[in-house]
């Protein structure tokens, strides 16, 4: 960190214990998932099942707990969609920050995310994941169909959804790691989540910005 910059404390342990722990349990479920539908062959087809019902079974009540946090402290404000900015990050990522221009949005404790970054994580969050788990959960008790009056679904619609989703958190994931690239150095963004600490400008505005989230909160 240099004169130019202030450290503030940006993501608890909890937040970092479960970015890391997410990203171990869908990256064990995409392996053992490509191995199931016969990509190739690395731990033999029953075993991969076994351990890809037992990591999906652990994501999902690790994904419970995940929510409870979110609601227990607040931080599901974190989330809440607005449009302020959200033209001006585009441009960022699109055009900006391959001149060198400043982010338009910087980070703070009550604002960790900028407009796109919202949208994005509301979306995997409150979407993505849940329909990932849910489509999962039910390829896995296919037999307990009947008795739960299921009769109605069928397996091949239920597989379908539920790779269509892998492929999408793949692209996301993709295109997550490429952003931690763009902070102001390539590892500043990893080395965030890993710390906690994150380096922002001395002289960003950063009020600015959390006064734009509060008048979003209250439809101002």
């Amino acid at each position: 960190m240099n004169e130019q910059t202030r450290r503030i404390y940006l993501y608890t342990r909890y937040e970092r214990f479960w970015h890391w722990l997410q990203m171990a349990l869908i990256g064990v479920l995409m392996v053992t998932g490509l191995e199931v539908h016969g990509v190739f062959v690395l731990l033999g087809f029953e075993r991969a099942v076994e351990i890809h019902n037992f990591v999906g079974i652990t994501w999902l009540i690790a994904f419970f707990f995940f929510v409870f946090w979110l609601f227990t402290t607040g931080e599901w404000k974190q989330y809440i969609p607005t449009t302020k900015k959200m033209f001006t990050v585009m441009r960022y990522y699109g055009y900006g920050i391959f001149k060198g221009e400043p982010h338009p949005v910087p980070k703070s404790k009550k604002a960790k995310h900028n407009p796109l970054q919202r949208l994005t994580y509301l979306t995997l969050a409150a979407v993505m994941l849940p329909l990932q788990m849910i489509t999962g959960f039910l390829y896995w008790s296919y037999n307990s169909w009947p008795a739960w009056g299921l009769d109605f679904l069928t397996l091949g619609a239920i597989a379908v959804v539920h790779m269509a989703a892998a492929f999408a958190i793949l692209i996301f994931l993709i295109v997550h790691i490429y952003m931690t690239t763009t902070g102001h150095n390539v590892f500043a963004h990893l080395k965030a989540m890993i710390t906690g600490w994150e380096d922002v400008k001395a002289d960003e505005k950063v009020e600015e910005w959390e006064k734009a989230k509060r008048g979003t909160a209250t439809g101002v």
